[in-house]
C-alpha cells in the first residue's frame, strides 16, 4: 500500500463527499490490457481504505459499492508488472449511470514497472521467517480495510509485527493507516521501521519521503525521494514528491522537472502536480502557462470541488496578461 502525499490545497471530492447524508456509491469497472488474469487492489487516497479483486480471462474487472473520491489502482499482470493509476468517482467523471469505466495499459514501459514482479521473484530468508499467524492478522486487516473498520484493521497489524516484527509490509500499512488519520509521527516510525526491516522495499521507501516532506524535514526527505525515483523512474507519485521536494527547497527548474515528469505518467495523479507547476509559473511570472496548467488541472478533476475557485483564479491571471 502506496499512502498519499497531502497537499491541503483545497478539499478532496472525498471530504465533500464525506460531508452528504447520504452519500452515493459508484461503480468501477474496466479491463486490462493485454488481456489476463490480473491482481487489482483499490486504495483510497485520503482514507483507510482498500479492496481487492482480481480480473477474468479477458481481463475484465468491477469494483462496488465506493464512495465519491480519488483512489489509486493497482494492477499486477503476470508476466508484465505492476501499473498504478489514479481513479476519480464522482457524479462527473462517473455519469448518470454511477459507473466509471477504465483502461489499464499493460504494454505502455513509462507507466509499468517490473520491480514488483522481481521483488515477489526473489523473497528473503528474513520473508520466509515469518509465520503463518502473522500472515494470518495481516490477511485480516486487510479484509477489515474493506468494510471498512479500521481500528480493528490496526489491531490485526499490531498483532502481526508483534508476533513477527520483521514483517515489514505490516509496518508499512501501519504507516499508512496512520499518515491517513493524520499521525504524522506515527506514520513516520512505521514507515522507518518497515524500511529498516527491507531496505529495498520502494514502499516504505516513498512513504517515509512523503512522510517527511508532510512533517517539514524538506532536507532529510531529499535522499528518499530520490532514491524512490532511482529505484523506480516511471512511479508518479516519486516522481511527485521529488518534484515538491526541490520547490520547498527553493530549487524551481527541477521541481518542474519531475512535477511535469509525475503529470505525463498519471495526469489525474492525487498529488495534482498541475497546482504546484501553477505555482511555479506564477513565481516566474508566466501567467499564461499558470492558467494552462489550471486549466489542466480542471479538465482532468471534473469532480473537484473547488472548481470554481480555480476558474477565479484563471480569469484573474489572463486579466493580469492582458492588463500588461
Amino acid at each position: 500500500m502506496i499512502l498519499i502525499l497531502a497537499a491541503a490545497l483545497l478539499l478532496s471530492p472525498m471530504v465533500a463527499a464525506a460531508r452528504s447524508k447520504e452519500p452515493v456509491k459508484y461503480e468501477l469497472t474496466g479491463r486490462v490490457r493485454p488481456q489476463g488474469q490480473a491482481s487489482l487492489s483499490l486504495h483510497s487516497t485520503t482514507s483507510p481504505f482498500m479492496c481487492t479483486a482480481q480480473s477474468d480471462a479477458a481481463g475484465r474487472f468491477r469494483f462496488r459499492g465506493l464512495a465519491a473520491g480519488a483512489y489509486t489502482l493497482a494492477v499486477l499482470l503476470p508476466g508484465r508488472g505492476e501499473a498504478r493509476q489514479t481513479i476519480e468517482v464522482g457524479p462527473k467523471s462517473a455519469g448518470p449511470k454511477r459507473r466509471v469505466e477504465v483502461t489499464v495499459d499493460m504494454t505502455d514501459p513509462k507507466v509499468v514497472s517490473i520491480e514488483a514482479l522481481q521483488r515477489r521473484a526473489v523473497v528473503s530468508a528474513k520473508e520466509l521467517s515469518i509465520p503463518e499467524r502473522a500472515r494470518r492478522e495481516y490477511a485480516e486487516a486487510q479484509k477489515k480495510l474493506a468494510e471498512p473498520d479500521v481500528a480493528a484493521a490496526v489491531a490485526h497489524l499490531e498483532k502481526a509485527v508483534q508476533i513477527a516484527p520483521q514483517y515489514w509490509i505490516a509496518w508499512n500499512s501501519l504507516g499508512t493507516i496512520a499518515y491517513q488519520s493524520h499521525d504524522f509521527p506515527r506514520a513516520e516510525n512505521c514507515f522507518r521501521e518497515a524500511l529498516k526491516q527491507n531496505p529495498a522495499a520502494f514502499e516504505p521507501l516513498v512513504n517515509l519521503g512523503g512522510a517527511l516532506l508532510t512533517r517539514g524535514k524538506w532536507n532529510e526527505a531529499l535522499s528518499y525521494n530520490t532514491r524512490a525515483v532511482g529505484a523506480r523512474p516511471h512511479d508518479a507519485l516519486a516522481n511527485a514528491q521529488l518534484g515538491m521536494n526541490f520547490y520547498y527547497l527553493g530549487s524551481l527548474d527541477r521541481a518542474s522537472e519531475y512535477l511535469a515528469a509525475a503529470k505525463r505518467i498519471d495526469p489525474r495523479h492525487f498529488s495534482h502536480p498541475q497546482l504546484i507547476l501553477a505555482e511555479i509559473d506564477v513565481r516566474r511570472h508566466d501567467r499564461q502557462a499558470a492558467a494552462r496548467e489550471l486549466e489542466d488541472f480542471l479538465r482532468v478533476h471534473p469532480d473537484w470541488p473547488g472548481a470554481e475557485s480555480i476558474r477565479r483564479n484563471i480569469d484573474r491571471l489572463l486579466m493580469a496578461e492582458l492588463s500588461e
